[in-house]
């Protein structure tokens, strides 16, 4: 299926992923991305203010089922990782920030979230991401570069756990499970 395809998304609106989850090597990684936008408050926000440690950015709308099935989990992940990596969320096409600001109360995401109702934010991942790729999760190192990614519902939440551990791990100070890599 070609990037701006529409087939297979039936009337769901989203291109329902399997949740594979695809790693890039170092060495094979492209450019930094810098996404910059506003937050579900209207406050500027930029992936670039997290850079030295890696980021998780999160694709969901509170319309979306599987997002709203897979949010509890995401934020243990989020809990769990804790200060090793910084979470980021892209809500796109719900109709209002309120919208949006629901679902993060109902479901006490403990992190910011871009809004981008038009989707424009996805953008910033093209090559990675589809504008109907959501939900998903793109794993950013601790220099901008995509390390990950896991397009469709997350498998678990000990998947993106291990994910974004092995990401920290290739940093010269990342830590796993308190011990020093070396």
């Amino acid at each position: 299926m070609g990037c701006s395809s529409l087939q297979g998304t039936g009337d769901k609106g989203y291109v329902s992923g399997s949740g594979e989850v695809v790693q890039v090597e170092p060495g094979q990684r492209d450019e930094p991305i810098s996404l910059t936008g506003r937050d579900l408050e209207g406050d500027p926000l930029s992936t670039s203010e997290f850079r030295g440690t890696p980021v998780v950015a999160v694709v969901w709308g509170s319309w979306c089922a599987p997002c709203r099935a897979e949010a509890p989990d995401v934020v243990a992940a989020a809990e769990e990782v804790g200060d090793r990596a910084q979470f980021v969320g892209i809500n796109i096409r719900d109709g209002s920030p309120e919208q949006a600001r629901s679902f993060v109360r109902t479901f006490d995401v403990p992190y910011p979230s871009f809004y981008s109702p038009d989707g424009e934010a996805m953008l910033a991942f093209s090559g990675t991401l589809t504008p109907n790729s959501i939900p998903s999760f793109v794993v950013l190192d601790a220099d901008g570069r995509v390390a990950a990614t896991i397009i469709g519902e997350l498998p678990s939440r000990t998947t993106l756990v291990e994910v974004v551990e092995d990401v920290v791990a290739e940093q010269p100070d990342g830590q796993r499970d308190g011990q020093r890599d070396g």
